[in-house]
């Protein structure tokens, strides 16, 4: 068994929720900006809404930094991007193709650094930088308390009145595999 699905095991609000919706990995991106992108889609929205935009955006262009900078705003647009989701895509091209971004330059890049980076581009905050870390570079350590799946998850197998702060303090006992205890919780509220 691995270290992540020991300390989950053992976890008295984890451990039953490993059982029924266990085991849980945690692979990097095949390719870092397409999930950079899908995060900056993500935002604020349902995932059935993210999925279809997703899905005419990856139609209707390549999604690599040249092709979202080349596409035009109304075909960005037309695909159900926001006039500001524009704006963030094309920031995270900027800085993709102007840094070099991909999983090499991270890879020995701790992860507040990382999320420090990320947050620098207009448009990418805590929450998309975060699901950078989980989804992009399989980082196991990262609790997005920013996300409302995870307090949803959180006030439902732990305590329905815990603040933000309360559950950051209390997802400190799945450390380092708070990755997957997050995946975990998401799963027992889908």
């Amino acid at each position: 068994m691995t270290r992540h699905a020991d300390t989950l095991r053992a976890d008295p609000d984890l451990g039953p929720l490993y059982d029924t919706h266990g085991p849980i990995e945690l692979d990097p991106a095949e390719d870092l900006f397409e999930r950079t992108v899908v995060s900056i889609l993500r935002q604020q929205i349902s995932m059935d809404a993210a999925a279809a935009i997703r899905g005419r955006l990856f139609e209707e262009i390549e999604v690599t930094p040249a092709g979202v900078l080349a596409a035009d705003e109304p075909t960005l647009r037309e695909a159900g991007l926001s006039a500001a989701k524009v704006e963030y895509v094309r920031n995270v091209a900027e800085a993709f193709q102007a840094e070099g971004y991909d999983l090499a330059y991270f890879a020995d890049v701790d992860d507040d650094a990382v999320l420090a980076e990320l947050t620098d581009i207009a448009g990418v905050g805590p929450w998309s930088a975060k699901m950078v870390l989980m989804f992009g570079l399989a980082r196991e350590d990262v609790f997005p308390v920013e996300d409302l799946g995870i307090r949803a998850a959180m006030e439902e197998v732990v305590d329905p009145e815990l603040t933000r702060a309360e559950m950051r303090s209390h997802a400190e006992r799945w450390a380092p595999h708070r990755s997957y205890a997050s995946m975990l919780l998401w799963r027992a509220i889908e």
